[in-house]
């Protein structure tokens, strides 16, 4: 008579296993992060194009003389919210405006639940030097207040 054999793992199987996942999760999780780093870099791409392109509309509208400007002014946005909010449109005699944005995008790197959309970018007026951005009386360029380096090697500011 054969005596009866118990079936299941042995501990150093168990372990092998354990060990196998381990080594496994340790190679995921950077990849995971990176694919992570790698989203949110495609959506500041994203929110840097509409905002710049926005603004260059307007600069263009204004240069058509279809949105009211003064001799002070540049041409370019006062605030961001102008492109939200939309201008009249000088040209349209029934006074309707134009929009240049549905909503302004929010900085992904911006970890600031208590700022609005707007206040989360930094903003650069027309009289700021490009290598010191300030902001002024009008919206020329804008760039993300993180200080982060990019997948690239190039600075988030400098986007």
């Amino acid at each position: 008579m054969q005596a009866m054999r118990q079936r299941g793992f042995t501990l150093i199987e168990l372990m092998v296993t354990l060990t196998i996942l381990a080594v496994l999760a340790s190679v995921a999780l950077p990849l995971s992060q990176i694919a992570a780093t790698r989203n949110r870099e495609e959506q500041l791409r994203q929110a840097l194009w509409q905002m710049r392109s926005s603004i260059d509309a307007y600069k263009q509208a204004v240069d058509d003389g279809r949105v009211n400007k003064s001799l002070e002014d540049t041409g370019y946005p006062p605030e961001l919210k102008t492109l939200v909010e939309g201008v009249k449109d000088l040209k349209d005699p029934s006074g309707k405006k134009i929009y240049f944005m549905r909503r302004i995008p929010r900085d992904p790197f911006c970890d600031c639940p208590s700022k609005s959309d707007a206040e989360t970018w930094g903003l650069r007026s027309y009289a700021s030097p490009a290598d010191a951005p300030a902001d002024g009386r009008d919206v020329y360029d804008v760039y993300t207040l993180s200080n982060g380096v990019g997948l690239n090697g190039i600075p988030y500011r400098n986007w």
